[in-house]
């Protein structure tokens, strides 16, 4: 079923609709769906790489939207439909450690749910869930998704189609690298402090 999903996402690619699909895709993963938007994004770009930041722009704001809709589902509806998408995406076991998270620093973890491969909807249910102020999961946000598709975009637009083996292939280590290096980065800081 997911790699149907995946070229179901990837076919939105080849038709008029692809941009809106973009928007449409970025935030329905933020909230429940499973495939990243990144495939798109990568397709999309390499089809026209000089509207790579355009479509990064796009996907950053439906994601942010989405992100904020599943805070929204975690703080008014978890009961009765974030449970439901938890246990169909089978991350109970994620889910049950974000309010840990979340009580040392929401902002932080929620950067690094955006910018990583680390499920975001989780986190953004979650944030509703442990009622992490909204303006909180916004910024957190929109810098890390905004990181994310960004750092791809840039990666297309500057490299052309000799990065696309790179990019598909070790796209979840080099965010997973890039974030490590901002948590060095950020305790470096609190340590020079």
């Amino acid at each position: 079923m997911m790699r149907r999903l995946y070229h179901w996402v990837l076919r939105w690619a080849e038709t008029p609709y692809g941009v809106s699909a973009l928007f449409a895709i970025a935030f329905i993963e933020s909230s429940f769906f499973p495939i990243p938007p990144d495939v798109l994004l990568i397709a999309l770009s390499f089809s026209l790489p000089k509207k790579a930041f355009r479509y990064a722009a796009i996907c950053t704001a439906g994601s942010v939207l989405g992100g904020m809709f599943g805070w929204l589902i975690g703080l008014k509806f978890y009961d009765t439909v974030g449970i439901r998408i938890i246990a169909a995406l089978h991350y109970e076991k994620e889910f049950a450690l974000v309010q840990s998270y979340y009580a040392k620093n929401a902002f932080l973890y929620i950067l690094l749910a955006a910018f990583t491969p680390i499920p975001y909807k989780v986190f953004t249910i979650g944030a509703g869930v442990c009622h992490i102020p909204l303006p909180v999961l916004i910024l957190s946000s929109i810098l890390g998704r905004a990181g994310r598709f960004f750092m791809v975009s840039a990666s297309i637009y500057f490299f052309g189609p000799r990065i696309k083996p790179f990019i598909e292939k070790y796209l979840n280590w080099a965010t997973a690298l890039l974030a490590l290096l901002a948590i060095l980065g950020f305790l470096a800081i609190r340590f020079l402090k």
